[in-house]
């Protein structure tokens, strides 16, 4: 069963995740905020990351770049899932490494058919 990371400060979107994740398959793992989501990371090493973007104690884009530096855990896909839609940050967090960028509100089908994709392209 593949392993989720939801690194998302508000609650009611990270319990909605939790739910719709374990739903469709997923083991889930969750963190309140991107430090702990970090440290989580390193610690369980999933196979897909979805993050906030802004966040307290370190913001989503801080999240990647460390995961990107650091070798075992370099490689995980990385989704953002903000509220900001503002085309600086979505090129930025691109340019960091994430996969995908998505914009809240989000329809979960559409961020299931993400996952898998990228899960996917992962695996083969």
């Amino acid at each position: 069963m593949p392993l989720v990371l939801v690194i998302e400060d508000e609650t009611p979107i990270r319990d909605n995740l939790k739910r719709f994740l374990a739903l469709e398959g997923y083991g889930v793992l969750e963190a309140p905020n991107g430090a702990v989501g970090l440290a989580m990371v390193r610690e369980h090493t999933p196979d897909l990351v979805l993050c906030d973007v802004m966040m307290p104690e370190m913001t989503g884009f801080e999240v990647l770049q460390h995961v990107r530096q650091d070798a075992p855990i370099a490689d995980i896909p990385f989704i953002f899932i903000t509220a900001s839609a503002e085309k600086e940050s979505i090129s930025h967090g691109l340019e960091l490494g994430a996969m995908d960028y998505v914009t809240k509100p989000f329809v979960l089908t559409e961020l299931a058919a993400l996952i898998r994709k990228r899960l996917e392209a992962k695996s083969s």
